[in-house]
């Protein structure tokens, strides 16, 4: 199947009803193996990347004051931590100090080889808190990055946490298994993977300037910027690392994760999501104790970017409280 076909499958998937996310009726599920934060052994720290405990570099950066409430960035796939420039100079413009940082394998982090899943994203995460010795912190995570903060909380709690925002989030889980059948098929992420292989530049090309953004729908005013500043992200995450991480954003199971919650936690969803279905947003809501729920109307997956204006104004508000 070709790149272009591929894209075709995502959104036919779409609007066949076939993208779907976990429902929250299934069985008591095992807990993730969870070391808890003090067991993450802490790297030197420095003016230059983060070193992992098993040798990654991630590049990462500090915004704002440095006495401001913290606010912690992940991000969405196949991008980079410059996908949350938009937040990050909004928050830091008023008082807080604003972290991010590249995935290993994405952005100027190295590109490990091994490694590439959820649970070795969210002690990467455990990572840069504690060797920024970040505390009283607020989560944001979109689409990938909201799967990286669910399982950051299954393995290490929120000793440091003090709230979560998820955008976009690929949690609970997004492929359809025996227990999950209205997730989306397999065989759309094996679309994705066979287009990546083929011509991943064009596959970022076109995910893009069609569903990601809306910009497929009838009546968008597609942006250009945006287009050419996704695909520029993408291609600078390794192909191996990049290729992984589809298997790590679709087929991770979170609904455990998402039972540990106990901070405040806003949920943030497009209801005209083409690439992680709004069904996702509902499933994490009843499965998070007192979590809230915000639907936007029209809204596509790249809402960081096509509803900043509003997004900005939601997350300032929630994080005044």
């Amino acid at each position: 199947m070709s790149f272009r076909s591929s894209i075709l499958v995502l959104v036919g998937a779409s609007a066949a009803g076939l993208l779907g996310c976990a429902q929250t009726s299934s069985g008591t599920l095992a807990a993730s193996a969870a070391p808890t934060a003090e067991a993450v052994p802490t790297p030197g720290r420095g003016p230059g990347p983060i070193t992992t405990p098993d040798g990654v570099q991630l590049y990462h950066k500090v915004w704002g004051p440095k006495d401001g409430p913290v606010v912690v960035f992940s991000h969405g796939w196949p991008l980079n931590s410059d996908s949350w420039e938009s937040q990050m100079l909004f928050l830091a413009d008023r008082g807080y100090r604003v972290v991010a940082h590249d995935r290993r394998g994405h952005g100027r982090s190295s590109q490990p080889w091994d490694g590439n899943d959820m649970d070795h994203y969210a002690d990467d995460l455990a990572t840069v808190i504690r060797t920024l010795d970040l505390r009283d912190v607020t989560l944001v995570g979109f689409s990938t990055g909201g799967g990286e903060v669910a399982r950051y909380i299954g393995r290490h709690g929120t000793g440091r946490v003090k709230a979560v925002v998820l955008i976009g989030a690929v949690t609970p889980l997004m492929v359809a298994t025996p227990d999950n059948p209205d997730g989306t098929p397999v065989e759309v992420f094996d679309a994705l993977r066979r287009s990546s292989l083929e011509n991943r530049s064009q596959l970022y090309l076109d995910l893009a300037s069609g569903p990601f953004y809306g910009f497929n729908r009838p009546g968008a005013i597609v942006s250009q910027g945006l287009i050419d500043s996704f695909r520029s992200q993408g291609m600078q995450a390794g192909h191996k690392n990049a290729f992984d991480s589809i298997r790590a954003f679709s087929e991770t199971d979170f609904r455990s994760d998402l039972k540990r919650f106990d901070v405040p936690t806003l949920i943030l969803h497009g209801d005209d999501d083409q690439v992680v279905p709004v069904d996702c947003a509902r499933a994490a809501h009843q499965l998070i104790e007192g979590s809230r729920l915000v639907v936007y109307e029209g809204g596509p997956h790249g809402l960081t970017d096509t509803h900043k204006d509003r997004l900005n104004r939601d997350l300032l508000e929630f994080l005044r409280g």
